[in-house]
């Protein structure tokens, strides 16, 4: 039995992170039983989340982690793609991850009321004396980081333009088609799903948010991958956002 370690539902979403999001509809796509359990970031052989173990032993990084399920698995998640298709899905996974998702961190992390809504809360449970210190250390690690990223560095509206560029080739990508690359999902469209979803949340109030849901394929997509994939899961965004 595969174990997923992953933070959780919260942030009106069934999983907090895009990334373990990707690996838990990854797995679903697969097929595969599994088990979750939460867990923080430094449980993780990379300090980052997600990792599973699968009978001993222990994979972390989503990317590789879908590797191991195609490699041990023998499951193909880019089976219905032609040799172009495989390349462009991966170059649309690379923007997706080193682009979007930096967008998606500035939203919640280095905005100061969304961090206080939200992922300032991770440190509810550390001692009164060391919360506010804990939580204060965490933003300006993960701000340093969106700095780095090159997001950070621009004017105030400036990387929202960019990310909004990114999101347009996404929807340019979809059309009309009911996933990604065609009549079949594929690995690319877990990576897209659990950013999308993590963007379009109305848990946070965005200027991400709120141009990203100018793209009517988009979010209709997000609704029919969370149907598909999470549908135990209440997702009512145009209520929550009421």
């Amino acid at each position: 039995m595969i174990t997923l370690y992953g933070f959780g539902a919260g942030f009106g979403l069934p999983e907090m992170s895009p990334f373990v999001t990707k690996t838990e509809v990854q797995l679903r796509m697969a097929g595969l039983d599994y088990r979750k359990e939460k867990a923080m970031p430094p449980a993780s052989p990379k300090g980052q989340l997600p990792f599973i173990i699968d009978d001993g032993e222990t994979v972390a990084d989503s990317t590789f982690i879908r590797a191991h399920i195609e490699g041990k698995y023998g499951f193909d998640f880019d089976a219905p793609l032609s040799l172009q298709a495989r390349a462009q899905a991966w170059a649309f996974e690379r923007m997706i991850e080193h682009h979007v998702y930096w967008a998606l961190v500035g939203a919640r992390w280095v905005d100061d009321v969304n961090f206080a809504k939200g992922p300032a809360h991770f440190f509810d449970g550390a001692p009164d004396h060391m919360r506010d210190k804990l939580r204060e250390d965490a933003q300006f690690r993960v701000a340093e980081n969106y700095l780095l990223s090159g997001l950070g560095r621009h004017a105030p509206d400036d990387d929202i333009d960019l990310a909004i560029r990114s999101l347009f080739a996404i929807s340019v990508q979809l059309g009309d088609k009911p996933y990604l690359f065609g009549n079949s999902p594929c690995g690319t469209d877990a990576t897209a799903f659990g950013a999308l979803a993590g963007i379009l949340t109305p848990f946070f109030d965005s200027v991400l948010r709120e141009r990203t849901e100018k793209f009517g394929n988009l979010t209709a997509y997000v609704e029919r991958m969370m149907l598909q994939y999470y549908p135990e899961f209440v997702w009512t965004p145009q209520q929550q956002a009421a």
